[in-house]
Parts: C-alpha cells; sequence; structure tokens
C-alpha cells in the first residue's frame, strides 16, 4: 500500500462520518482524480467504501466515503498483543471487578518501563504531551486536545483493543492505567469508543501532590 493510501485510511478512520473527495483531495493536497483513483483501489480492496450522501448548500449531494470494518482492522494496533495474553490470563479468573485490577495493574507496569525511559519530565502539560506521542506510536492515532473551556485532554480514535473491548470493558482499565500512572493523575473517561462513541477521550487531572 503506498504513502497516500494509508495517508487517505487515516484521515478516514478519524472522521466516522465519513470524508467526501474535495474533503480528501483538500487534505492531501492532491486533485480530485487522484483520490478517485485511490478510492477505487481501497473498494477494490475492500477497505473502504461509500457512506452517506451529505447535502451540499444547493448543489449536487456530496457522497461521503467510510472505512468497512475491514479497513479499521488494517489501522495499526501495535500495542493490542499485550490485550491478547492479558485477556487469556485473567479469564479464568472469576468477577469483572478482579479483572479490571488486573488489567490496570498490567497498564501501571507498561508505563513504568516507558517512563522511565524519558526521565526529564517534570510538569504536567509535559507528561501528557509525551503520553500523546507515546500512545501515538503504539498505534492508538491519539493526540492531545484543548476542549471547550480550557480542559486538555487525550483523543484516540484507534482503539488498540477494539474488538477485545467491546467483549469486555474491563480492558479499558489497562489505558487507564498507563495513562494514569504514566502521568501522575486521576484520570476520567468521557468517551469511549466500545460503547459506541467517535473516540476515546480522557481526562487528566493532576493528583494533589503535582499541584505543591
Amino acid at each position: 500500500m503506498g504513502e497516500r493510501q494509508k495517508q487517505l485510511l487515516k484521515l478516514l478512520r478519524g472522521s466516522k462520518s465519513g470524508l467526501s473527495v474535495d474533503e480528501l483531495a483538500q487534505e492531501l493536497e492532491i486533485t480530485r482524480n487522484a483520490v478517485r483513483q485511490h478510492l477505487a483501489s481501497l473498494e477494490a480492496e475492500r477497505l473502504v467504501e461509500a457512506g452517506i450522501t451529505r447535502p451540499s448548500g444547493g448543489g449536487r449531494p456530496q457522497q461521503l466515503y467510510i472505512l468497512t470494518e475491514l479497513g479499521k482492522e488494517m489501522s495499526p494496533r501495535q500495542y493490542s498483543w499485550l490485550a491478547q495474553l492479558v485477556v487469556a490470563s485473567v479469564q479464568r479468573e472469576g468477577g469483572a471487578e478482579k479483572r479490571g485490577r488486573r488489567m490496570k495493574e498490567i497498564g501501571v507496569n507498561v508505563a513504568h518501563q516507558i517512563r522511565s525511559q524519558y526521565p526529564g519530565l517534570t510538569t504536567h502539560e509535559e507528561k501528557v504531551e509525551k503520553l500523546a506521542e507515546v500512545m501515538d506510536l503504539l498505534g492508538y492515532n491519539a493526540r492531545n486536545v484543548t476542549v471547550p473551556g480550557g480542559e486538555t485532554v487525550i483523543e484516540a480514535d484507534n482503539c488498540v483493543f477494539h474488538p477485545m473491548a467491546q467483549k469486555d470493558l474491563e480492558i479499558c482499565n489497562i489505558d487507564r492505567g498507563l495513562m494514569g500512572t504514566f502521568t501522575d493523575s486521576k484520570v476520567e473517561q468521557h468517551e469511549c469508543m466500545a460503547r459506541g462513541g467517535n473516540v476515546c477521550r480522557f481526562k487528566l487531572e493532576p493528583n494533589e501532590d503535582q499541584l505543591l
């Protein structure tokens, strides 16, 4: 797969409702004909399909394109192997609460290992920014954004555990353990893709000792 097609898939992954040819051409900085050629190729591979149409201000409705389920599974998920190992090991343990604790412990341990590579992080802002970079490298397609009201959150639109989280939401505790420990924060999850959200969105509030 060419680099342009990878970029196109990444753009569609970030838009649940889909994008038009014009929008894709603008984002990729290529011609509309080039976009159509890439879409035709990706449709042939069953990675992209036509979604809904959208009114275009009195003109001809715009056709939007979305990822197929196969296309979603083509997204990089460098971290998902860990989830498979964790699920296999904790499925024998009874109770959702116990499974949740075990999964959070895994996330905490991973955070300690990764955080040791960045000893120079001091402020909460630095930790959150580096966490977004780390999660992006792990395949989450993550970024830190400022929402209305001035709060900074981390959003990810490529849940690396998505197929497993749909069956067992306790697996999201891996993410919460990783994020809370890496940034020394209290984690609140405001949106979850496994629950039908467009993204996984986390608010990170620094622990009290970090405010001193």
